[in-house]
């Protein structure tokens, strides 16, 4: 029976369907995110549907746990940000930027898994290239299996046929399945493409890993809803001209959405950074004004971060900028330290700056973020063994904060010998050996304490 060529518009955004086009989307609210697609429908046979054979309702009782469910990958920060390793039978979609170290990242979890049987599918790289980059990474093995295709008909055979218990598919965006008449990324190439992927990965309990482009707005290019078909959503972040990475989920339908994974990069590829704390705080200068060491939480993990400003005089309008702290707060501190804590920092040029890439979206690093502010204004260093935990309110309290003993013992741990903590917190604090707390009520007595400064504040 001939094909009906059918022409519908799909949002990006939440996969809504629409026959007209239209500027906002009615579902998710979003605009100009009407994408057209054409869809190619068989006409219905004359005998009807074929029945299918339906699967039976099971007493939550009777499944069966005692299979192993996760698959470790060999990489250790990778388990710790999957919880624990790959489940079998689970969708991972992993996605960054062009060159920030997906593919190396993947291709060294082959390496460390050549005892098991892989299929890596490269639609982006030719043979001899992925060869070329997995003789530099040091990866070999038997079992790991290439096929350079982009037809998702002859991936979901090679499947079948191989029957690997691991498949990699980089990218979804060059993958094309000729009964979906547009071009390959569009959105529903990518949604009809990873639809089928994750049936079959449930059928025969694979443990797939594609990877996704990403668009300059930082999000996994094509429909939202494919980030809500797989069960997991990994994202590789960190700037290109530094060696740091992280690995950060944003869905995990088998763990914890808030542990990251860090990573350095060098010529023989990714490798785990196991103290994340001691290898942002390497290189830190020593009496310089304008520096301050926050403690925050990144899932169980404590890391230690560094908070730069740079606070200066300015004979025009005052410019703001923040690199790792969110600029709505950063103002926000600013505003509250000119107006509890005697600062006049509303005519200086204000710049903030997360040493490392991280982005420290916690209220718990506000305190460390306004010491270093006064810091730089007043132009006196805090001290190199100077630490700060809290959060500020608008009337320039400070604020006490979650999982106090385990930064406290992690600001003990690298050597720091001074804490500033809000003075009124909840539960008992354990005090480390060796360390001093310096507890503070707001603000301005923050900036009295450590830097000393009645003369300046006035």
């Amino acid at each position: 029976m001939a094909k009906r060529e059918k022409t519908v518009y799909c949002c990006r955004e939440c996969g809504y369907e629409s026959a007209n086009w239209a500027g906002k989307c009615p579902s998710c609210g979003a605009w100009n995110s009407f994408a057209e697609v054409k869809i190619e429908a068989a006409s219905a046979a004359k005998g009807g549907r074929a029945r299918i054979e339906r699967t039976r309702p099971r007493r939550i009782t009777e499944l069966d746990m005692s299979e192993e469910l996760r698959l470790s990958t060999g990489i250790p920060e990778l388990d710790r940000v999957l919880g624990g390793g790959a489940v079998k039978g689970s969708l991972v979609l992993v996605g960054g930027a062009p060159g920030i170290g997906k593919s190396t990242l993947l291709l060294q979890m082959c390496g460390n898994l050549s005892d098991r049987r892989i299929l890596y599918v490269t639609g982006e790289e030719s043979e001899r290239q992925l060869k070329l980059r997995a003789v530099r990474l040091g990866v070999e093995g038997e079992n790991i299996l290439v096929l350079p295709e982009t037809d998702m008909d002859a991936i979901v055979e090679s499947i079948k046929d191989e029957e690997p218990e691991l498949v990699i598919i980089d990218s979804i965006q060059t993958v094309s399945w000729d009964e979906i008449n547009s071009a390959p990324g569009s959105v529903s190439q990518v949604r009809e493409c990873t639809m089928r992927i994750m049936r079959l990965a449930k059928e025969k309990a694979l443990t797939v890993f594609i990877v996704g482009h990403v668009t300059k707005e930082g999000s996994i290019a094509g429909p939202k809803v494919l980030e809500h078909m797989v069960d997991c959503v990994l994202y590789f972040e960190g700037e290109r001209n530094t060696s740091f990475r992280i690995l950060r989920a944003a869905k995990n339908r088998f763990g914890s959405t808030n542990e990251i994974g860090v990573f350095e990069m060098d010529e023989s590829g990714l490798k785990c950074v196991d103290n994340p704390s001691e290898l942002l705080l390497s290189g830190r200068p020593e009496n310089a004004p304008g520096t301050c060491v926050a403690c925050v939480i990144e899932g169980s993990r404590p890391l230690l971060a560094e908070v730069q400003a740079l606070v200066t005089p300015s004979n025009y309008n005052a410019s703001r900028r923040s690199n790792g702290v969110d600029y709505n707060r950063a103002a926000m501190l600013l505003a509250v330290i000119e107006k509890r804590g005697g600062l006049p920092v509303s005519s200086c040029d204000a710049y903030i700056n997360v040493i490392g890439g991280l982005e420290l979206d916690e209220p718990a690093a506000d305190l460390a973020t306004a010491l270093s502010i006064a810091s730089s204004y007043i132009d006196r260093p805090l001290g190199a063994d100077l630490a700060a935990i809290g959060e500020i309110g608008l009337s320039g309290e400070i604020r006490s904060v979650g999982q106090i003993n385990q930064r406290l013992s992690e600001i003990a741990r690298l050597g720091f010998r001074r804490c500033v903590i809000p003075a009124h917190v909840r539960g008992e604090i354990k005090r480390p050996e060796g360390l001093e707390l310096i507890p503070v009520k707001n603000v301005r007595e923050a900036i009295l304490t450590v830097l000393k400064a009645e003369n300046s504040t006035k």
